[in-house]
C-alpha cells in the first residue's frame, strides 16, 4: 500500500476542521436572510400599519441576528486560520529536507521555490478564497427564494448566476496559459538576478551592468509580456462582469417595479428581490475576483505533489556503529546534476583509515565531483561509495553527518553568529567550538573581530573576506573532531598564515587517526598526504605517494596525466 505523502497528510489536518467550517457558512448563509427579511417587513407591515412597536421589536430582533452573524464570521475566520497552522506545521517539516534534495539533484529545477509554495496554499485556504468556495453551494438557496417571490425574478436572478459563473469559466481559460508562462518567466528572472547580484564586485569592477542588466530585463519582460496579456484578458472580464451585475441589480428593480404596479407582488418583495439577487450572485462575483489566488494555489500543490512524488523522504535507517573512517570506492560513475554528461567514469579506490588521500589532476578532471560523491551530497549513476563497508545510501545522513567534515570549494557560511557556523547550528559546547577554531588556525582571528565568537557573519558569510570565510569554514568541518573530513580547495583563499595553519590542522587530524581526502593544485599539502590519486577527464590515471610522484620523470614510468599535472603546477 502506497503510504502517504506529507502534502496529503497535511490537506488531512486541515480536513479536520473543514465540516465544523461548512456548519458555520451554514449558518452564515442562512442568516443573510435577516437584510431582505427585515426590509420585506419595513415595507409591507411597518410603513402599512404604521406600527412604531412592530418597528422597534423587528428592528431589535434583526441586530440580535446580525450580531450573531458577525461572531459566526469572526469564528470561522479563526478557525481556518487554525487549521492553516496546522496545515502548515506538517508541510514545513516535510519540505526542506526535500527541497535541499532536489536542488542538488537539479541545480535550475526551481526548487527556492517550493519553499513558499505551502504558504500559497495555505493563504488561499485560510483566506477569502476557501470561504468564497463555502459560501458558493448556498447560492441556489437565494435564487429558490426569488422563484418564491415570483418564478419571472427567479429565472431572472438565475440566468444572471449562470452568466457570471460563465464569465469565470471564461477568464480561467483564457489566462491560464499566459498566467503560467509569466510564472514561469518570473522564476527565471529571480534566479537569474540572484545568481548575478552574487557576483556583484565582477559586475561593477568590469563594467558589466548594461550587459547584464539587458538579460535581467529580457527575462523581466518575457514575464511582463504573458503577465500583461493575462490581465488585459482577465481586467476586460472582470470590467463585463461589474457592469453585468449593475445591469441585472437594476433589471431585477426594474422587472420587481413592473410586478408591483400590476399587483403580483408587494413593494417589499420587490427590495427583497434585489437584495437577495446581490447575495446570490455575491460569492459568485467573489469567486471570480479570487479566481487568480485559487489558480495560483493550484500551481503551487502541482508543484509540490511533484516535489514528494519525485524526491522521496530519506528512508528510516537503523543507526549503525560509529565509522572508523575506512572508505572504498567502486566502479563510480556519475553525471552532471539534471543532464547525462558523464563526470565521472568507472572510479575505483580504498582509502584506510586514519589515511590523508591528496586529489590533483588538471581542471575539469571530475576531482570536485567525486568528493561530492564521497560526501553524500551526490547520488552515484553506478556503482557505490561505502563507508566502513556500508553504501552511503544506507548511512543515517544525521548519524554520518557527526563523523563528516565536509569544506567544499566554495564556502558559504549562513547567517548567525561564527560560533553558530562552527558548531553547525546545533547545541555543541562552547569548548567545542573553540577546540574546532583552534585546529583550524582561525581562534585568533575570530578574537580580534568586534564582537568575536558572536560576530554575525551575514547572508553567504559577506560580512567576512573569503580567507575568513575558508578558514571558518574549516573550523566548521572539524567541529567534533570527525572521523573523515574532506577538503576540496582548502588553501584557494588563504594566505601564508592561513596555508601554516591548515597544514597543521591536517597533521593534528592525522595525529588523531582522522581519514582526510583533500583536493589540492598546490605542493605543500602533498607533504603531509599519505598517498595521491590523479584524475583526468573523469577517470584514475594513478594512485600513487608523494615520494613515488616527485621522483625524476626519467627515473620512472609516470602516466602523461602526472607529467600533465606537474608541468602545468596542478601539483
Amino acid at each position: 500500500m502506497k503510504s502517504r505523502s506529507p502534502l496529503d497528510e497535511a490537506y488531512g489536518k486541515f480536513k479536520a476542521i473543514v465540516l465544523s467550517t461548512f456548519v458555520f457558512s451554514l449558518a452564515i448563509n442562512l442568516l443573510l436572510f435577516v437584510a431582505p427579511l427585515y426590509t420585506l417587513q419595513i415595507y409591507d407591515r411597518v410603513l402599512g400599519t404604521r406600527n412604531e412597536v412592530t418597528l422597534l421589536m423587528i428592528s431589535l430582533i434583526a441586530l440580535f441576528l446580525m450580531v450573531v452573524y458577525g461572531l459566526m464570521e469572526f469564528i470561522r475566520s479563526r478557525m481556518l486560520v487554525r487549521a492553516g497552522m496546522q496545515f502548515d506545521e506538517v508541510l514545513s517539516r516535510a519540505i526542506f529536507g526535500r527541497a535541499v534534495k532536489a536542488r542538488l539533484a537539479n541545480p535550475n529545477g526551481g526548487a527556492e521555490q517550493v519553499m513558499s509554495d505551502g504558504d500559497r496554499i495555505r493563504d488561499f485556504m485560510t483566506g477569502p478564497g476557501l470561504v468564497t468556495f463555502f459560501d458558493v453551494p448556498w447560492t441556489p438557496l437565494f435564487i429558490l427564494v426569488c422563484f418564491l417571490f415570483h418564478s419571472w425574478l427567479g429565472y431572472l436572478a438565475l440566468a444572471g448566476t449562470l452568466v457570471i459563473f460563465a464569465l469565470a469559466l471564461v477568464n480561467e481559460y483564457a489566462t491560464r496559459r499566459q498566467l503560467k508562462e509569466a510564472n514561469v518567466a518570473a522564476q527565471g528572472a529571480a534566479q537569474f538576478a540572484s545568481a548575478a547580484l552574487q557576483n556583484a564586485e565582477v559586475i561593477r569592477s568590469m563594467g558589466m551592468e548594461r550587459q547584464l542588466g539587458e538579460r535581467w530585463r529580457a527575462h523581466h519582460g518575457r514575464m511582463l509580456d504573458a503577465q500583461t496579456g493575462a490581465s488585459d484578458k482577465g481586467g476586460a472580464i472582470i470590467i463585463f462582469q461589474k457592469f453585468f451585475r449593475m445591469a441585472l441589480q437594476s433589471a431585477i428593480l426594474g422587472l420587481g417595479a413592473y410586478l408591483a404596479l400590476h399587483q403580483e407582488i408587494s413593494p417589499g418583495i420587490m427590495i427583497a428581490a434585489s437584495i437577495m439577487t446581490g447575495r446570490a450572485l455575491q460569492p459568485v462575483e467573489q469567486g471570480v475576483a479570487q479566481w487568480r489566488q485559487f489558480v495560483t494555489a493550484r500551481q503551487a500543490h502541482e508543484r509540490l505533489a511533484r516535489l514528494f512524488e519525485n524526491v522521496p523522504d530519506d528512508a528510516r535507517r537503523t543507526d549503525l556503529p560509529e565509522p572508523k573512517g575506512l572508505i572504498a570506492v567502486e566502479n563510480l560513475t556519475a553525471f552532471a546534476p539534471g543532464t547525462r554528461i558523464p563526470l565521472l567514469r568507472n572510479i575505483g579506490f580504498t582509502v584506510q583509515p586514519g589515511e590523508t588521500l591528496a586529489v590533483i589532476g588538471p581542471s575539469g578532471s571530475g576531482k570536485s565531483s567525486l568528493v561530492r560523491h564521497m560526501a553524500g551530497v551526490w547520488p552515484a549513476a553506478s556503482g557505490t561509495v561505502r563507508i566502513d563497508g556500508a553504501d552511503i545510501a544506507h548511512w543515517n545522513a544525521e548519524q554520518l553527518g557527526r563523523h563528516l567534515g565536509y569544506l567544499p570549494q566554495e564556502v558559504r557560511l549562513f547567517s548567525g553568529t561564527i560560533a553558530e557556523n562552527i558548531a553547525r547550528f546545533s547545541d555543541g559546547p562552547s569548548e567545542a567550538v573553540v577546540k574546532a577554531a583552534i585546529m583550524a588556525g582561525v581562534h585568533d582571528m575570530i578574537l580580534r573581530l568586534p564582537d568575536g565568537y558572536e560576530t554575525q557573519v551575514g547572508d553567504n558569510g559577506q560580512q567576512l573576506s573569503g580567507g575568513q570565510r575558508q578558514r571558518v569554514g574549516l573550523a566548521r568541518a572539524v567541529f567534533g573532531m570527525p572521523r573523515i573530513v574532506i577538503l576540496d580547495e582548502p588553501n584557494s583563499n588563504l594566505d601564508s598564515d592561513g596555508e601554516t595553519a591548515l597544514l597543521e590542522a591536517v597533521k593534528a587530524m592525522k595525529g588523531a587517526g582522522v581519514t582526510v581526502i583533500l583536493v589540492t593544485h598546490k605542493t605543500n599539502l602533498l607533504t603531509v598526504s599519505d598517498r595521491v590519486l590523479v584524475l583526468r577527464d573523469g577517470a584514475v590515471q594513478a594512485c600513487t605517494t608523494p615520494k613515488e610522484l616527485f621522483r625524476p620523470t626519467g627515473a620512472r614510468t609516470a602516466p602523461a596525466a602526472l607529467a600533465d599535472a606537474i608541468a602545468q603546477r596542478h601539483v
